[in-house]
C-alpha cells in the first residue's frame, strides 16, 4: 500500500506536555499525579509507585520502571494503529512483546550506576500484512512514538532547588 499523496497542506505544530506531581508518603512508596495542563478535566491520573523488598519497598504498588516499560510498549502500539489508518495499511492485531534491559554496578557500598543495555520489542501485525508495509508502519510508529524520541541522549535535564531558586545540574558522565 502506499502513503495518502502528499498535498500543499500546511504544517501542523503542536506542544505535547504532561506534568507529574510526586510525593514520597514514607519508605520507598511514592504517590505521582500525572496531569496535562490545558487537558481535559478528567485527564488527572494518580500513579503510586513502590519497590520490592530488595530494594527496601514492600511491592505495594508497580515500579516505576514498571511504568516506564508499559509506557515505551503502549506508545508504539498507539502509533501503530494511528499510522496503519493514515498510511491505510490494513492491520488487524497489533501484539507487541518489549524487554528492558538495565545493568546496574555499584562498587563496595557507593550509590550504584545504572544504564540502559537494551531494549527490545517483539512486534506481531498478523501474517496478511506484507513485509514492506510493516517495515513503513514501523519506521512510522518508531518516529512517532513520544517515548522512542525521548530516550535520545541531551533530552533529560534536572533542576534542584537551592535555597529559593532552581539550578540546571548537568552531572559527569
Amino acid at each position: 500500500m502506499t502513503d495518502a499523496p502528499a498535498s500543499a497542506a500546511a504544517t501542523i505544530r503542536g506542544d505535547v506536555i504532561f506534568d507529574a506531581a510526586g510525593r514520597n508518603t514514607g519508605g520507598f512508596r511514592n504517590e505521582v499525579t500525572v496531569s496535562r495542563p490545558n487537558g481535559l478535566p478528567g485527564e488527572v491520573y494518580e500513579l503510586p509507585t513502590d519497590e520490592g523488598p530488595g530494594h527496601g519497598g514492600n511491592s505495594s504498588a508497580p515500579y516505576p520502571l514498571a511504568y516506564f516499560t508499559s509506557a515505551l510498549t503502549a506508545c508504539v502500539m498507539v502509533q501503530l494503529r494511528a499510522f496503519a489508518r493514515r498510511m491505510r495499511i490494513e492491520v488487524q492485531d497489533i501484539n507487541v512483546n518489549t524487554r528492558c534491559h538495565w545493568e546496574r554496578v555499584q562498587q563496595g557500598s557507593a550509590p550504584y550506576v545504572s544504564a540502559p543495555v537494551a531494549f527490545t520489542m517483539d512486534i506481531e501485525l498478523g501474517p496478511d500484512v506484507a513485509e514492506a508495509d510493516q517495515r513503513r508502519l514501523l519506521a512510522a510508529a518508531e518516529k512517532g512514538c513520544f517515548i522512542e524520541a525521548a530516550l535520545k541522549p541531551g533530552v533529560m535535564r534536572h533542576r534542584l532547588k537551592i535555597k529559593d531558586h532552581w539550578v540546571e545540574v548537568r552531572s559527569a558522565p
